[in-house]
């Protein structure tokens, strides 16, 4: 499979580059970008919501009213779930989201997902770059050159460049990650990906290990 390079102007760099169908061009499992995003989010949830049973509320264990007689329901202890302000019944706890997920699995994850952006036409190949300084108005250009202000984007780099990674930080939607970092849901929570061509080699020795 052929991708034309551009270059960070939106223009065409005149040549061309062969990505590894093993990578680009597998068939997407649907349920394991399922799995992978599943786990992703539950990763980002703290987990930390908490209610309280009866036995950590302050207050009287007295009976309110005899058990018999009365004509209307039982009554235990003023801390009832029943109450206004008693306890809650079966409320949260702090916990843990996150599950386990086997490695190959989540492999197949995120090539479904660069798989279903190269049938997209949602995938772009881009020069090697660098800013001399971190710029927003540098990134805006760039994104600009491509179409992508005001969209969602995922720019791919073989390591993380402090001056891009900063020059992209105040850029709502845009998102710049080095290539072994990648994931299955910021490739499918972009509108396009940009990966730069050295981002390839590290694309390979990621998956092809």
């Amino acid at each position: 499979m052929e991708l034309a390079v551009y270059k960070i102007d939106g223009k065409e760099a005149g040549r061309k580059v062969n990505l590894d169908d093993k990578i680009f061009g597998i068939e997407p499992n649907d349920h394991a970008i399922y799995l992978d995003v599943k786990l992703i989010q539950a990763n980002k949830r703290q987990g930390t919501h908490s209610s309280k049973e009866r036995s950590q509320l302050s207050g009287s264990t007295r009976k309110l009213k005899r058990q018999k007689g009365t004509g209307t329901a039982r009554m235990g202890d003023i801390k009832s779930p029943i109450l206004r302000g008693g306890a809650r019944a079966f409320g949260p706890h702090p916990r843990s989201y996150s599950f386990k997920l086997n490695k190959k699995l989540r492999k197949l994850a995120r090539l479904s997902a660069l798989a279903y952006k190269v049938k997209n036409n949602e995938l772009m190949i881009i020069e090697d770059f660098d800013f001399e300084a971190p710029k927003t108005k540098q990134y805006l250009e760039l994104l600009k050159n491509f179409e992508l202000i005001n969209r969602k984007s995922l720019l791919v780099i073989p390591d993380i460049k402090k001056n891009v990674y900063l020059s992209s930080r105040n850029v709502q939607g845009a998102k710049v990650t080095a290539a072994d970092s990648i994931n299955t849901y910021d490739i499918l929570n972009a509108n396009k990906i940009l990966i730069a061509e050295g981002s390839l080699s590290e694309l390979d020795k990621l998956f092809n290990k």
